[in-house]
């Protein structure tokens, strides 16, 4: 068999990542993902195109992790490897999505009136 022919009956390992991670968190949620598989979500979207699992691992090393990616500073995302103005505002978007989710979510929980009962 050629080299060509073996190639197509042999897709390289990464066809069809974006689809088995999907089917993942949909399947079993944010904690069946590590924090630079949940990154490559959010990258999928403003990265169409593109190679996402490289950024979304060189933005983990750079800030520690991923709620440390969503809190850093745009122009310190800007100096990761991909990571443009459209990457920067996607992640502040999801840093401000995620506030606004928390701060609602606390608001409709009933408040602690007393360690006593």
């Amino acid at each position: 068999m050629s080299g060509a022919a073996e190639a197509a009956v042999d897709p390289p390992h990464f066809h069809g990542h974006r689809d088995r991670l999907k089917a993942r968190f949909l399947e079993h949620g944010s904690v069946s993902l590590a924090d630079y598989e949940l990154l490559e979500l959010l990258l999928f979207q403003v990265l169409p195109r593109r190679d996402t699992k490289p950024i979304a691992k060189a933005l983990i090393a750079r800030f520690g992790s991923f709620a440390d990616v969503l809190g850093a500073p745009v122009p310190l995302l800007c100096e990761v490897s991909g990571v443009g103005d459209a990457v920067a505002l996607h992640l502040k978007i999801a840093e401000a999505t995620a506030h606004r989710y928390a701060r609602e979510s606390v608001r409709q929980r009933p408040l602690l009136t007393s360690w006593n009962r």
